[in-house]
C-alpha cells in the first residue's frame, strides 16, 4: 500500500477538478491513492470521477455524503484514510509533478513517530511562493511557532501522519459550513513538532467562489464554528496577552452573531472578554457592512 493519501474534499467544483486530476497523473511517483469527498455535489462530479476511475491511470477513491462544508468532509476523510500520511489538495489547487516524490523520500529519509509531519510550502500558478519561507537555521516547529514565533506569513501546505489527524474531529453544528481548519493543527501542535521542507508542494489559485475569498461571509454565517475555534485558541498555553486579546475580540464578534448566547459565561478568559466587549462589538458591525457591500 502507499504511505500517502491526497485528500481532496470538492462541492460543485467539477468546472475546474480536472487541473487536480491532470496534475496527480503527471506525478513523477505513482505511491499515493486520491481521496475525493464529494460534499453533496449537484453537478456532473460524480459522473466525472467515476469515468476518472475507469481510465485506471492513478488509483481513487470516492465518497459522497451530504452537505456538511469544509471541516465535514476533512472529518470524513481523516476517518476513511488509511495509509500512514496524508496531505489535502483542495478542488481549485494542484501539485507540481515532483511533489508526491518529495514528499515520500523526504518522509522516509527524515520522519518519524516523534514527528507530527511535514510543512511544505504553497505556491501560485507562475512558482511564486505564497507568504514567506521558513528560516533555513531550523529543522522543525509546530504551526503555531512558524507564523507566531518565527513570523512565517502565507499559506502553508501540511502532511500529517494519519494516526494524528483522526484526533480532535472538527464539532459540526446545524446549518454551518466551516471551522477553521487549524483548530486541529494547533491541537497537535501541543504534542508534537513538525519537520520544515522548503519545496512547493502544492500551486494555489485563489477562485472567487473558494473559502479564501469568502472569509468574511463565512465568519458571519458560521458563527458558532468560529466561536468554537476562538475558544479553543483562548486556552492555548504560552500565548501572548496580545495574542489571547485578539482571540477574546474574535469571540465577542461571534457570539454576537451567534445570537448573543451568553458572551461572558461561556468565555474561557472572563476578564479578558469583558475588555474586548466594545472591540468585538465594533469588529461585528464591521463584518455586517463588509458582507453587505458584497
Amino acid at each position: 500500500m502507499p504511505i500517502l493519501t491526497v485528500f481532496t474534499p470538492t462541492y460543485n467544483r467539477a468546472y475546474i477538478l480536472h487541473k487536480c486530476y491532470e496534475s496527480l497523473k503527471r506525478q513523477s511517483s505513482k505511491e499515493f491513492i486520491w481521496l475525493i469527498i464529494d460534499d453533496g455535489s449537484s453537478d456532473n462530479t460524480k459522473e466525472l470521477v467515476k469515468r476518472w476511475m475507469a481510465e485506471g491511470i492513478i488509483s481513487i477513491r470516492y465518497y459522497r455524503q451530504e452537505n456538511q462544508g469544509m471541516h465535514g468532509a476533512h472529518n470524513t476523510a481523516y476517518n476513511i484514510i488509511d495509509t500512514e500520511l496524508n496531505v489535502c489538495i483542495d478542488s481549485d489547487d494542484y501539485m507540481p509533478f515532483d511533489a508526491v516524490e518529495k514528499i515520500v523520500s523526504f518522509w522516509k529519509e527524515n520522519g518519524s513517530e516523534e514527528i507530527a509531519g511535514i510543512i511544505g510550502l504553497d505556491c501560485d500558478p507562475k512558482g511564486k511562493i505564497i507568504g514567506t519561507e521558513p528560516p533555513i537555521n531550523i529543522k522543525t516547529s509546530t504551526l503555531f511557532n512558524l507564523y507566531n514565533k518565527y513570523g512565517v506569513k502565507g499559506d502553508k501546505k501540511l502532511v500529517y501522519r494519519s494516526k494524528l489527524t483522526r484526533k480532535y474531529p472538527y464539532p459540526v453544528y446545524q446549518n454551518e459550513k466551516l471551522v477553521p481548519l487549524s483548530y486541529k493543527y494547533y491541537m497537535l501542535d501541543q504534542e508534537y513538532e513538525m519537520l520544515l521542507m522548503n519545496e512547493a508542494l502544492c500551486c494555489v489559485e485563489y477562485l472567487p467562489d473558494g473559502s479564501s475569498m469568502n472569509i468574511l461571509k463565512q465568519y458571519k454565517q458560521s458563527p458558532k464554528g468560529f466561536r468554537f475555534y476562538r475558544m479553543e485558541m483562548m486556552k492555548l498555553p504560552n500565548t501572548t496577552f496580545q495574542f489571547k486579546f485578539k482571540q477574546a475580540i474574535h469571540y465577542v464578534s461571534c457570539s454576537i452573531f451567534a445570537e448573543g448566547e451568553e458572551i461572558l459565561k461561556h468565555s474561557p478568559q472572563k476578564f479578558l472578554t469583558l475588555i474586548a466587549l466594545p472591540f468585538g462589538k465594533v469588529l461585528n458591525k464591521y463584518i455586517c457592512t463588509k458582507v453587505e457591500e458584497k
